[in-house]
């Protein structure tokens, strides 16, 4: 039984869904090189790299959704996300929408696995730390 709290679970379920369709529906666009996302790709010096950068929206997105492989989904969404943000910040542009995005993944991603962020946490005394 999961010690993880009903509302917690939902919310998880919830933001794992939305996040993911927005990643697959923003796919679409990309991997069937609809006019307009080419040409705003080539401002950016990315037109020969639309197929790319769509396939690895699309698996990023379905990793995300399947509990399996929601971790792998996890760190290719944020390395995605922060590529994202790279190119708008190369290019002077705002990033405030790709940052958003980011921390809904992580959120998202810790609602539904908490033990994601344990690194972050202090250890307690009873736990050993290991120094390489």
């Amino acid at each position: 039984m999961s010690t993880m709290s009903r509302g917690r679970r939902i919310a998880g379920w919830v933001l794992t869904t939305v996040v993911s369709l927005l990643f697959v529906a923003s796919s679409y666009p990309k991997l069937t090189k609809a006019d307009w996302m080419v040409e705003g790709m080539e401002k950016w010096g990315l037109g020969d790299q639309v197929l790319l950068i769509g396939a690895g929206e699309l698996l990023g997105g379905l990793l995300f959704l399947i509990p399996l492989t929601h971790s792998l989904g996890l760190l290719l969404l944020t390395a995605y996300m922060g590529g994202a943000i790279a190119t708008h910040m190369e290019h002077g542009e705002r990033y405030i929408v790709q940052s958003g995005i980011l921390l809904l993944i992580w959120l998202t991603g810790y609602l539904r696995y908490p033990e994601v962020l344990q690194s972050f946490r202090p250890a307690t005394p009873d736990q050993s730390i290991v120094e390489y």
